[in-house]
């Protein structure tokens, strides 16, 4: 009987619970801003908000820049349009993701016909017939034994898994790593411990297990080797963009290969900035003739419409790594890893950067630029300290602002140079897009150099629009750039 009142008791307990929840208030949907509402935002409002939800800080920087005056309402090909129409000629092209451009006519079909035909986006239980075939294109366009892929959704999760799977393959008794300075991997925890940035780094606790040595010292790197038997991996960008535009000779390169092999060093080749056809090859250590351990890629790999990021490696590290069914999960996709319109945007976005022969472009329309950028050098020597680059991945260093003025200033702002840093490029970049519809970048540590990453889809008449634009800035002189710069911030 005991039992029996227990259940009944129970179940008037269950029923209550019933009544109750058929009693309560139907939840009130929150003063949500619908698609059309941000879209109708203007400058005012995006402000307030972006104030008040995002980064505060942020927004003083785009100030002095003029910025934040300006809100794009569509972009396509080379351009963006913005409130007023105007078009802005993109020379920054998102730290390298767009170089399809905006909104190109194949991606849009491929993604529409994927939404209309009502596939798959989230599959876990299952192959991905998009995942796997993405993988095969990224196997088939790397060279040598590159062919074992993970797919992320960014540059840092796809470094992050170059890491992992070079750490587990070097084994436990080689757990060091070996990073650059001024280097830039991304700005998750484990990545950022191989940042070399204090700004980035802030005072996060990081892991320990790394060692720092100059961008492109070969030397350094073999006393390192030959030094610390604890070292297992060794990551490098290929080409340094937050360090400026940086890169190391071809010897470098196959040197670093055949001191890898000869101390069982695995190399991360970090490509997620200049690969992708950036440089005039898929890949920027392909100009040198070697091949990494293991390489990773982003950013335009998502087709300037998607977030997509890949890690590729050779297959004898991956099956040492995560080979067996005890291991196979450790590093397994993550939820939108391998996500299906994502994989289809870049499956489509290989093919057009192949059939529309933009690496070939890369590599004729940059050099094309890189002539005209060093005409403007010869031109203007005491604004212009140095040019590089390789194919549409190009610096142009400023020099310090002392240097640039009158020889009777040049003592007095000489003392305000490492405050002044990045004024000169900011001011010339404030005024691009002000006075001539042309948006630049900058770059992380040496703040004089602007950074141009068009898309690879530019052509010879967007690189003389471009120098135009730039020649007329610089043709005022010093004085009067930053006295127009000055007047433009009390408007």
């Amino acid at each position: 009987m005991a039992n029996a009142v227990s259940l009944n008791n129970h179940d008037d307990d269950a029923m209550n619970d019933v009544a109750a929840n058929s009693a309560r208030e139907p939840i009130v949907k929150p003063p949500l801003l619908s698609v059309e509402d941000a879209k109708a935002l203007d400058v005012a409002k995006m402000t307030d908000l972006f104030t008040r939800h995002l980064n505060p800080g942020q927004l003083h920087f785009m100030k002095l820049l003029g910025f934040h005056k300006v809100k794009i309402e569509r972009a396509e090909g080379m351009y963006y349009y913005d409130q007023n129409g105007r078009k802005i000629l993109d020379f920054f092209g998102g730290f390298g993701s767009l170089a399809l451009g905006h909104n190109h006519s194949r991606i849009l079909d491929a993604r529409r016909k994927f939404q209309d035909e009502n596939r798959q986006e989230i599959a876990i239980a299952f192959m991905s017939q998009y995942a796997t075939a993405l993988a095969h294109n990224l196997a088939a366009c790397s060279p040598g034994e590159l062919d074992m892929v993970f797919l992320g959704s960014s540059g840092s999760e796809a470094m992050e898994a170059a890491i992992k799977v070079a750490e587990r393959a070097a084994g436990p008794k080689r757990p060091k790593i070996v990073y650059a300075e001024n280097s830039f991997h991304g700005k998750t925890k484990g990545v950022l411990s191989i940042t070399d940035g204090s700004l980035y780094r802030g005072e996060f606790k990081l892991v320990d297990n790394t060692v720092r040595v100059p961008f492109g010292d070969i030397d350094a790197i073999e006393n390192a080797f030959r030094n610390d038997p604890e070292i297992g991996v060794i990551v490098l960008e290929t080409v340094q963009g937050g360090g400026g535009i940086i890169q190391a000779e071809t010897a470098f390169w196959q040197r670093l290969r055949a001191l890898c092999d000869k101390y069982g060093v695995l190399w991360v080749a970090d490509e997620v900035q200049c690969g992708f056809g950036r440089t005039g090859k898929f890949y920027a250590f392909e100009h040198h003739g070697v091949v990494p351990d293991v390489t990773a890629l982003a950013k335009s790999l998502g087709g300037g419409k998607s977030a997509v990021g890949a890690m590729i490696a050779k297959r004898d590290v991956y099956m040492k790594a995560y080979g067996t069914p005890k291991t196979a999960m450790i590093h397994a996709m993550a939820t939108f890893g391998g996500i299906g319109e994502a994989c289809v945007t870049a499956i489509e976005a290989m093919n057009v950067l192949y059939d529309e022969h933009l690496i070939d472009n890369s590599a004729n329309t940059g050099d094309y630029l890189l002539s005209r950028l060093k005409e403007l050098q010869a031109r203007y020597p005491s604004l212009l300290k140095d040019v590089r680059g390789q194919g549409m991945m190009i610096g142009i260093e400023f020099h310090d602002l002392s240097k640039t003025m009158p020889l009777v200033l040049r003592p007095v702002v000489a003392m305000l140079d490492d405050k002044l840093k990045g004024s000169l490029p900011g001011f010339i970049g404030s005024h691009l897009l002000r006075d001539h519809g042309v948006l630049v970048a900058f770059t992380e540590y040496n703040r004089n150099v602007i950074r141009l990453e068009p898309p690879l889809i530019a052509e010879r008449s967007h690189v003389d629009d471009f120098i135009k634009a730039l020649d007329e800035v610089m043709s005022r002189g010093i004085v009067r750039i930053v006295k127009d710069f000055v007047a433009a911030q009390v408007k």
